[in-house]
């Protein structure tokens, strides 16, 4: 029979899975307390949530959130990043973190129901981040826009001209 404990942690794993967008797993083995805070810190500014869970609490939970459990990733030292506002940030910011330490190793993720490698992990870190997409969606949806706007400006300009020379050719006469 499982204690309170162990079902308030299911409870709480289950909730972060129901608001999370993405979730990154890694290895932690041989990180020292200093630079897992740094961690943390680091992946806190781009709203992302670090647990540590015991592998088999997290496969609960993300079966009992109709996930996939993950069974071949959360094996030994394991360390869940919830995406909470940016599905690429956990995935970024854990590359990143893990090109400058090695003991830090990424061993798979999960977004959008999918389970995601260690190469499906990489590609997503190197997507930009979601202003930036949307702020070249932005770019590209205003750019027709502005350049009819600039032709019908030319035209009604020319329409203008037009006129101030017929106006001047009669003020001459």
């Amino acid at each position: 029979m499982p204690n309170k404990q162990k079902l308030d942690t299911v409870e709480a794993v289950k909730k972060k899975l129901a608001d999370t967008k993405s979730l990154v797993v890694a290895d932690y083995r041989g990180l020292s307390v200093g630079k897992m805070t740094e961690l943390r810190a680091k992946l806190r500014q781009e709203g992302v949530e670090l647990k540590v869970v015991k592998n088999r609490l997290a496969k609960i939970a993300l079966k009992e959130s109709g996930m996939d459990p993950m069974d071949e990733y959360l094996k030994g030292m394991t360390t869940i990043a919830f995406g909470m506002e940016d599905p690429v940030s956990p995935a970024k910011v854990l590359s990143a973190f893990a090109k400058d330490n090695e003991q830090l190793r990424i061993i798979g993720g999960q977004m959008d129901g999918q389970l995601l490698d260690v190469a499906g992990v990489d590609e997503l870190a190197k997507l930009p981040s979601r202003e930036v997409l949307l702020s070249r969606l932005l770019g590209s949806l205003t750019s027709p826009i502005s350049k009819v706007a600039y032709g019908l400006n030319q035209t009604v300009a020319k329409v203008v001209y037009a006129f101030d020379a017929v106006g001047r050719q009669k003020a001459g006469e």
